[in-house]
């Protein structure tokens, strides 16, 4: 079977290609495509690229960051404006991976994978997607809840976050069995607003303890005007996996993710590494 490749100089081109076309698939990094055809998925017939130069694009608006869809791990970390998102993307794979894996086609993983997505999950990150000749903004949780069902007919121009206003508000850590950056067990990300020593507005999130990051509310609730110390966030990690269904893969078992969460958590609100 011939598999066709477009490239397109705009987005809004691809997209337009992308929408007439039920057997292509937009290629970004190649991590998920790529290897999706390379064990015989005979449903692609097309691939269709962008060359258009605002994917690979990382600027600052005030303190709102702007990421293209196309940047890759390493150019996140490597960046200083996007520095403080440097751990979650230094976690993706190793570096022949985060050479190649990008910002929006990490939207796209499932369960172990997502680590990147779940830091702008946690960070309340929008999402900026086109649509044949449309153009939209999304929250990403929106995003993510809307699921395969329009996944082939969308294509992410990029993100955009604000930077947390402190360094140690936003916070991230990974259990994983292969180091320095295997798939998770599970990672954690959290934005943790403080006023007055208290945290304010939590934001929390899951990779591995669902099909896609997930926000974790229950913890969020328990951490609401909560102190990151030990009798502080007892509460958080009573709520650690409340309403949650892990799955049981060949990195983990539901149970293994279940009795581990409530470590990982406490290691991240205590500031543990």
């Amino acid at each position: 079977m011939s598999l066709q490749v477009r490239t397109f100089p705009q987005l809004g081109e691809a997209a337009q290609a992308l929408a007439a076309d039920r057997g292509a698939r937009y290629l970004g990094g190649g991590t998920f495509v790529m290897r999706a055809i390379n064990e015989g998925d005979v449903s692609i017939t097309t691939i269709v690229r962008s060359t258009d130069p605002a994917l690979q694009q990382i600027r600052s608006d005030g303190d709102r960051i702007h990421i293209g869809a196309g940047v890759t791990m390493s150019q996140v970390a490597a960046s200083r404006d996007s520095d403080f998102l440097a751990a979650p993307a230094q976690s993706v794979g190793g570096p022949a991976v985060r050479n190649m894996a990008t910002v929006g086609g990490n939207l796209f993983a499932r369960s172990p994978y997502g680590d990147f997505t779940a830091a702008l999950l946690a960070l309340d990150a929008t999402v900026h997607v086109v649509e044949g000749a449309g153009r939209r903004e999304t929250p990403l949780e929106e995003f993510l809840r809307q699921g395969a069902q329009s996944e082939p007919r969308r294509v992410v121009a990029g993100v955009s976050v604000r930077r947390p206003h402190s360094r140690d508000a936003f916070r991230f850590r990974k259990l994983t069995r292969v180091k320095p950056a295997g798939a998770s067990v599970i990672a954690i990300a959290a934005h943790l607003p403080n006023a007055g020593g208290r945290v304010q507005g939590a934001r929390v999130a899951y990779v591995s303890m669902g099909p896609r990051p997930t926000r974790v509310q229950a913890v969020e609730r328990a951490l609401e005007g909560a102190t990151l110390d030990e009798s502080g966030i007892a509460g958080a990690l009573a709520a650690a996996t409340e309403g949650l269904d892990p799955p049981t893969d060949a990195i983990a078992s539901y149970w293994y993710r279940r009795e581990v969460a409530p470590a990982v958590l406490k290691r991240l609100l205590l500031g543990i590494q």
